[in-house]
């Protein structure tokens, strides 16, 4: 199986006026083309961290992280912008929605920055995926008009509307009850074994762990463990 991420001895260190706080400590990890992965510890382990390195909204103190052939250490603005759009789906925990725009449009916006679909098929799959997380009614509706729970759905849809190779979901069930969590993780790994898209996810919810193939467990910055299928109830 061919690696999609290889994360080589990285370290993220943040500076808090004068003092150093390691938040991902020398980890190392790969992950294999069509991996549905879970990274799990306490708050404050570094999970969110460490997805922010592998998706290049962050970059390292030290070390390398490569993603898709990329090494991303060595690639400019542009092209790690353009891998980004064109490789990752990113489902944050904070939504990171436009407010401006409605539910239809957020969802639809990365397609239109990659530039290759049709109206026609940009609706189409948008439709499909507001209609796959329970949101078709609220297409017109503006971010501040949805609960929390309703906000992750739409930033779920639209990490999932370019078919990304490669998606990285920072606590994907946080925000949704029992049932609509359940719904979600059952449209990913329908992603994952339709299309070979490979998922790392972070939660802290056992029920989650359980959909995964492997599991990464961070402790205190450091990869304390990788768990196989059979250890940890996957699928």
């Amino acid at each position: 199986m061919n690696a999609i991420v290889s994360v080589k001895n990285v370290s993220k260190v943040y500076l808090l006026g004068k003092t150093e706080v390691p938040a991902v400590r020398d980890a190392s990890i790969e992950v294999g083309e069509g991996e549905f992965l879970s990274i799990a510890g306490p708050s404050g382990s570094g999970k969110t961290t460490l997805l922010n390195l592998i998706g290049c909204v962050d970059t390292p103190t030290s070390g390398t992280v490569v993603v898709n052939g990329h090494d991303t250490g060595r690639l400019s603005e542009r092209a790690l912008t353009d891998l980004r759009l064109r490789t990752i789906g990113f489902i944050f925990q904070s939504f990171n929605l436009v407010p401006v725009l409605s539910v239809f449009q957020n969802v639809e916006f990365p397609l239109l920055l990659q530039g290759t679909l049709a109206k026609p098929e940009r609706r189409r799959r948008v439709e499909a995926l507001l209609d796959a997380v329970g949101l078709a009614e609220h297409a017109r509706h503006r971010p501040s008009e949805l609960s929390g729970g309703q906000r992750q759905r739409v930033a779920i849809a639209r990490a999932l509307v370019t078919h990304p190779r490669l998606v990285l979901a920072d606590e994907p069930t946080a925000n949704l009850d029992s049932r609509t969590g359940e719904t979600i993780i059952d449209l990913m790994r329908e992603m994952n074994r339709r299309d070979g898209t490979t998922f790392i996810f972070s939660t802290h919810d056992p029920k989650v762990m359980s959909h995964a193939n492997a599991i990464v467990r961070i402790v205190d910055g450091r990869i304390a463990a990788r768990e196989a299928a059979q250890a940890v109830g996957g699928r």
